[in-house]
Parts: structure tokens; C-alpha cells; sequence
């Protein structure tokens, strides 16, 4: 009997895992977080079409090894080295704004210390505020569409030398005025910062999210655009409906109110307890619109 213990032991061996500690438990999470990141970022991005054709490449690969094509495999080991560099090149607006991401992540910043507080932004007076959110109104009334781009942490120094530095003290009359039509700053976006309009005209990226739905314009693709790859909030009036929408972090949060607009303005950082309300909010309107 103790040898046929023995000899099962000894066959299922195999079976046993190795030892292993915390360190080793800390690495396989670190590895499966990043992963993990890395298939969101590839589902989020043009990179999923790249990550389709790289499967059928490898199919395509793997039946040229089982049956000895050797002109196909030579081709793929003379491509390889240079296809490396070709998606680097093609992709490199992607990579960029996934290191961005990275670098604005609050938990990763903390725990290397690179939370730079001095860079903190001052929050809007109360007159500040009162004067954005009642040109936006305005704006909406009067269906003149609208791109104002306000700075929180990081510099839109980039973005503000694409347009025409101004330098003005901010109030509703000259927001109005600017966005007038046919008039010479109309076209573009404006820079806001400490309680400044820094310029105007601006060009902003536009954002290549292929969730937003397909009735949104180059304005609102602009507004998410400079939101996904800073941490700024910025308020578009559309031109078409008069509708505000206000762009944080890569989302659009649409056909908000002069009361909401307020509260992102006084906690530009985003705050999910005014999200959750402003969402019963309008649910509650709709009901009763029914």
C-alpha cells in the first residue's frame, strides 16, 4: 500500500505548485493590472483594428509553418524588424496619449511623489463663475456656438499658441462678443486661466472616440479631444440645437443647465455626487416632458 501512495505521489508531482511569497503574489498583480490596462487602452483605440489584422497575420504565419511555405516565412522575418517601427511611427498619437494618461493618473503621481501641488489652480471667484455660466446661457439662447477651454493643473500653452493671445479679464459681455458671428475671433476655441482669457481662435485636437454618437460635430469632438489628453474642462454651446455640453476627462456630459454648470465650474475636478443628481435630474424632466 505505501508504495502505490508513493508511486501516485511521485506521478502527481506535477500537480504541486512551486513556492512562492508576496513578492511573487505583488508581481502577478502588477502584470495582470497592466495587462489589463493594456487590452482596455488597445479596446479604446484604433489599436483594436491593428490587434484584428495582427491575429490573421499570425494565422496566416502559423499555416506557413505547418506546411513549410518557406518564401511567405522568409518575408515574414525580413518584415518583422521593420514592421516594429512602422506601428510605433503610425501609432505614435496613441502611445503619447496613453503615457499622458499614465503621467495624470492621481494614484501613480502619489505613490512616486510627482503630484506637483504648486501647479494647483486657483478655483474661479464667484464673479468669475457668475460670468461664464451667464454668457453660456446667453450663448444657448441665442444658439451661437461656443468653445471655452478652461485650465486646471496642466499647461495649455500648446493649445494657446495655435490662436491669438488676448490677456483679457473675463466677463460675459466679451465671452458673448468673442463667439459673435463673423466676427475675427469667432472660429476656434478660447483659453481660460487664472481667471484670464489667455486666447482665442485656438485649434484643439479632436478626439477619435468612436462612442460618441455620430450627430456631434467637430466642435464637441474638439471639447473631448483637449480633455483626453489634458486635465482641463471645457463647455461647448452648440451652434445647431443650443445645447451646453461639458467635456471632463474624455466624457461628454450633454444638455446641461445653468445650476450644473455652476457646480462643475466651482469643483472643475469633477464630482461624481452633481453627475449622479444632474442624471436623476434630467430622467425626472423627461418623465414629466411624457
Amino acid at each position: 500500500m505505501k508504495d502505490v501512495l508513493n508511486a501516485l505521489k511521485n506521478y502527481f508531482s506535477w500537480l504541486q505548485l512551486p513556492e512562492f511569497d508576496f513578492i511573487d503574489l505583488l508581481e502577478i498583480g502588477l502584470i495582470a493590472y497592466a495587462v489589463y490596462q493594456i487590452i482596455i487602452w488597445i479596446k479604446k483605440s484604433r489599436a483594436w483594428t491593428l490587434l484584428k489584422g495582427l491575429v490573421m497575420l499570425f494565422a496566416i504565419c502559423g499555416l506557413a509553418i505547418l506546411f513549410n511555405m518557406n518564401v511567405i516565412l522568409w518575408i515574414f522575418d525580413k518584415c518583422l524588424a521593420v514592421g516594429i517601427t512602422v506601428l510605433v511611427v503610425v501609432f505614435q498619437p496613441e502611445l503619447r496619449k496613453a503615457l499622458e494618461q499614465l503621467g495624470r493618473n492621481q494614484f501613480m503621481s502619489s505613490l512616486f511623489f510627482l503630484d506637483d501641488n504648486k501647479s494647483r489652480g486657483e478655483g474661479f471667484s464667484v464673479k468669475t463663475i457668475n460670468e461664464i455660466v451667464r454668457a453660456t446661457v446667453e450663448l444657448a439662447r441665442t444658439k451661437t456656438g461656443a468653445l471655452i477651454v478652461i485650465a486646471n493643473q496642466e499647461s495649455l500653452a500648446e493649445y494657446e499658441r495655435t490662436g491669438i493671445i488676448l490677456d483679457a479679464a473675463i466677463s460675459s459681455q466679451l465671452l458673448i462678443n468673442i463667439f459673435e458671428h463673423n466676427t475675427p475671433l469667432h472660429d476656434g476655441a478660447i483659453v481660460v486661466k487664472d481667471e484670464r482669457i489667455v486666447a482665442a481662435t485656438c485649434y484643439l485636437p479632436l478626439s477619435d472616440n468612436m462612442g460618441l454618437s455620430k450627430e456631434l460635430g467637430t466642435r464637441h469632438r474638439a471639447g473631448v479631444g483637449i480633455s483626453e489628453v489634458t486635465d482641463s474642462m471645457t463647455i461647448i454651446v452648440s451652434e445647431e440645437t443650443g445645447k451646453v455640453s461639458i467635456a471632463v476627462g474624455g466624457k461628454l456630459i450633454r444638455n446641461v443647465d445653468g445650476e450644473y454648470l455652476k457646480s462643475r465650474l466651482e469643483n472643475r475636478t469633477g464630482n461624481e455626487e452633481e453627475d449622479r443628481k444632474f442624471k436623476i435630474r434630467n430622467i425626472i424632466n423627461k418623465k414629466k416632458e411624457m
